[in-house]
């Protein structure tokens, strides 16, 4: 947390500000140092899930843009009708039956 700050030093920044705000002062100082810090943590910790729900948001709204896109490019590209069935079998009826009687004519001579 202090990087190459250690015990030793740390002690000897403790005394330096016990001497320069006195016995009675310190326990305030560091309250209010405390209370500051909390307050920081706090407000950054607000930030980063603000930032993320704006993330998120707009993550939402590409995709609800994304889905609209393909949807109407879908909705653009007309799809061919499908043949009716009946029709199709009707034919395929219609030609198997004059196969069947063209081969059974006999040409007779005239």
């Amino acid at each position: 947390m202090f990087g190459s700050i250690g015990m030793p030093e740390l002690i000897i920044i403790f005394l330096i500000a016990l001497i320069i705000f006195g016995p009675r002062k310190l326990p305030e100082l560091g309250k209010s140092l405390g209370k500051s810090l909390a307050e920081f943590k706090r407000a950054s910790n607000e930030l980063k899930s603000t930032l993320e729900e704006e993330i998120r948001i707009e993550e939402q709204r590409s995709n609800v843009e994304a889905s609209r896109a393909t949807s109407a490019q879908a909705a653009a590209t007309p799809t061919p009708a499908p043949a009716p069935v009946a029709a199709a079998a009707a034919t395929a009826a219609i030609d198997d039956s004059e196969e069947a009687v063209g081969a059974h004519k006999v040409d007779h001579p005239a």
